[in-house]
């Protein structure tokens, strides 16, 4: 059974921390190397970059404003060369493939976790490098997201009762309605490719209900999709990118949890899967305001989307 997700971080920084004997005061002490060698791997890229913020953006902003830089400066007091955290100064060999973490101990940790700002430090990393990649300029583009994927959300409920996909929520708590929509989804904008057989309802390719019996590093492995999905249990859910966690958050959380996948296929530059692809065209056009090029809007897409224009009337 899932405990509360309040008070605990992403366990698998933690528990790698706990391994190497790190405590939380040695944190600032770690070098950029430090951070590679305890999360090695493309596939922690955004581990090592947010706890290297964590602990270090108040001296980047004080080497910054340094007049006297030994390195990079350009005369005017502001250093031209900016160090990546996650970029090794010089070359070195690759790094042997981590071992892959228990996922049941992510989803119920400890209590006594400390370092209790990584985890939704790793969730506003991301949402930053979405922000990157679609509006750099707009130190609004979150909220701006939020707002637009709340206003969707309104228009989808209706939308799903006239397609009877969906029945009336006004009985049901925010994180019922919100699992119910996102199983609903898939149907309300189908694509032409069935689920792999052994993924069962195409929903299962985004979110997936933990059974208390359950075993997810046994479903993660048995998984045939690749893609970001949502993972629930009791009071927690977990977001892992094929068989690796990525992220966990509170289940209270989870009404924004659809903006954590679309934010990952962006950062990770991963491929719809076919069986939901009309789905994530749809919410990247209608949500993330990111339209679908010509080439890649295809007949399922404009036929739903046709559907969905005709229904809230535009």
């Amino acid at each position: 059974m899932c405990r509360s997700a309040s008070t605990w971080p992403h366990a698998f920084a933690t528990e790698k921390m706990r391994a190497a004997d790190i405590s939380e005061a040695l944190l600032p002490t770690l070098s950029r190397q430090d951070i590679r060698d305890l999360f090695p791997g493309p596939e922690h890229f955004l581990r090592r970059k947010a706890t290297w913020k964590l602990f270090h953006k108040e001296q980047e902003v004080q080497q910054a404003a340094s007049p006297n830089q030994e390195n990079g400066s350009n005369g005017r007091g502001r250093a031209t060369v900016q160090v990546n955290p996650c970029v090794s100064e010089t070359p070195r060999p690759s790094n042997p493939t981590p071992p892959q973490p228990d996922v049941q101990e992510i989803l119920d940790p400890p209590r006594t976790c400390s370092y209790p700002n990584l985890s939704m430090l790793f969730i506003l990393t991301v949402m930053d490098e979405l922000r990157c990649i679609l509006d750099r300029s707009n130190p609004d583009f979150i909220s701006d997201l939020k707002t637009s994927w709340e206003s969707f959300y309104g228009k989808a409920q209706f939308y799903g009762v006239f397609k009877k996909l969906l029945g009336p929520s006004t009985t049901q708590d925010k994180v019922t309605r919100s699992i119910a929509m996102m199983k609903a989804l898939p149907e309300m904008f189908p694509s032409p490719v069935a689920p792999p057989k052994n993924l069962g309802h195409a929903s299962e390719a985004m979110v997936h209900i933990l059974e208390p019996t359950e075993n997810p590093n046994t479903y993660l492995q048995r998984r045939p999709v690749f893609s970001p999905v949502l993972i629930i249990c009791d009071s927690s859910c977990m977001l892992p990118i094929g068989s690796t966690p990525v992220i966990t958050f509170p289940k209270e959380n989870i009404d924004t949890a659809v903006l954590y996948l679309l934010a990952y296929y962006y950062t990770f530059h991963l491929t719809y899967p076919k069986c939901i692809a009309t789905l994530l065209s749809v919410l990247q056009s209608e949500v993330q305001q990111d339209a679908i090029h010509d080439s890649y809007a295809t007949s399922s897409y404009k036929k739903a989307l046709s559907k969905w224009k005709k229904f809230i009337g535009e």
